[in-house]
């Protein structure tokens, strides 16, 4: 099999069921966003030394390439014969955020990204997947989304967030607060 196709060399790809549209079409947006999002995720954890954390960002890599995969399809038909998201995947990113927040100090501001290249690096990753979930949105017709493909997403930033809090705890740095400027 070549890595090449040739096919998109007049800016048109495929989805999966065949239909073949623009490479700045909405759609295409929303899952290239996943994959962004996946690949930035592949950086994080080779920054991440905690083994807990790396096990759990490997499960999302391989459940954001099931997000991509439906979002790259043509129909509902095309849908059901792919791998699937479960209401499970939501729980579990849910767990580990309750599991990471018991060893955090409560929240007293808002958090800026910095402090340690892990921890920034976990604020970009949280805010791609944000942008994920917009160009997701922008995809539908209708007004019964796909929620669980929604609510991952979703729970998927507040892990994000949560990790970021978690990383710099195991890294011993303080994490900044956002303390607004008074004139």
């Amino acid at each position: 099999m070549k890595i090449y196709t040739k096919g998109g060399d007049k800016g048109l790809t495929s989805l999966i069921g065949g239909t073949r549209v623009p490479k700045h079409h909405q759609q295409v947006e929303a899952y290239g966003t996943v994959d962004e999002l996946k690949s930035y995720l592949g950086l994080v954890y080779d920054f991440t030394d905690d083994l807990m954390s790396k096990k759990n960002l490997m499960i999302i890599i391989e459940r954001l390439f099931v997000i991509e995969a439906l979002m790259a399809c043509n129909s509902y038909e095309s849908q059901l014969r792919m791998p699937q998201i479960f209401e499970t995947d939501i729980q579990f990113l849910e767990s580990e955020i309750d599991r990471m927040t018991l060893v955090l100090k409560p929240l007293t501001a808002f958090i800026l990204p910095g402090g340690h290249p892990s921890v920034s690096h976990i604020h970009i990753a949280r805010a791609i997947c944000r942008r994920a979930e917009r160009a997701y949105l922008r995809t539908l017709s209708n007004d019964n989304p796909d929620d669980l493909i929604i609510k991952y997403l979703n729970r998927l930033s507040d892990y994000l967030f949560t990790l970021s809090r978690y990383a710099a705890k195991l890294l011993d740095v303080d994490e900044i607060l956002w303390i607004p400027l008074k004139k």
